[in-house]
């Protein structure tokens, strides 16, 4: 698989990753105004980390919802992100073996800039502002460095994402050893329950890593903290 530096070389769509999966979801399924559960971020997160490409992601959502109407009686509607599992993971493994390329869905911001320098700034002022009172003061004084400097990182938003990424690390490592045992408990059940249903649907290998990606998004809401990532600034 690609790494997620090979993801930030290809387009600056990827930026979008995020977005475009949320967006093509709501169309598949028909309802613009359904969210997204922590869970299904948790997963699409653990594909763009695996370097499943966004137009596998697309793709995949398209079969499965193609394959969900196709069926003569319909227990249940698709509530997650996750009943396209499978049909992701064949799409990935599809064009890792040569197949065709981006969709019309994942062109359409090939070109464009994933974001204004005054969205950035924002963007780096509200995790200071976060960071500040969760009282992580390496991590601030960082930010800090980086916001005082905005219009040099964002000449090179690969090597900004790879700094912000690294912060991001350290900042969960430190609210992860803060968390009480019944704070690591209770997200540990609310992940058991909400993937229950979607266990048969995934390897090992996915579970793992979906995991960890929700345990380390719910650790850091509980601690009022965010993302640093360029792929959460949506």
């Amino acid at each position: 698989m690609a790494t997620e530096s090979d993801l930030l070389k290809q387009d600056w769509n990827y930026f979008n990753y995020f977005t475009e999966t949320e967006e093509h979801f709501q169309r598949a399924r028909g309802t613009a105004l359904f969210l997204l559960s922590p869970m299904d971020w948790a997963l699409i997160e653990s594909w763009k980390n695996a370097g499943i490409p966004l137009e596998a992601v697309l793709r995949g959502i398209d079969v499965a919802f193609e394959k969900w109407r196709a069926k003569k009686t319909k227990t249940q509607a698709v509530n997650s992100i996750a009943y396209c599992a499978q049909a992701i993971a064949a799409e990935a493994e599809a064009i890792a073996k040569g197949g065709p390329g981006a969709t019309a869905a994942s062109e359409k911001a090939k070109h464009d800039a994933p974001f204004a320098l005054d969205e950035l700034a924002s963007y780096l002022d509200k995790s200071i502002a976060c960071v500040t009172k969760a009282d992580l003061p390496d991590i601030l004084d960082a930010l800090q460095k980086i916001r005082a400097e905005v219009d040099q990182h964002y000449q090179d938003l690969e090597q900004l994402e790879q700094r912000l990424t690294a912060f991001e690390e350290k900042m969960i490592a430190a609210v992860r050893t803060r968390a009480s045992d019944e704070t690591l408990f209770q997200a540990r059940r609310e992940l058991d329950l909400q993937l229950k249903p979607y266990r048969s649907k995934m390897t090992a290998e996915q579970l793992s890593m979906l995991e960890r990606q929700f345990l380390d998004k719910k650790l850091l809401e509980s601690a009022g903290l965010e993302r640093l990532s360029l792929f959460y600034l949506r």
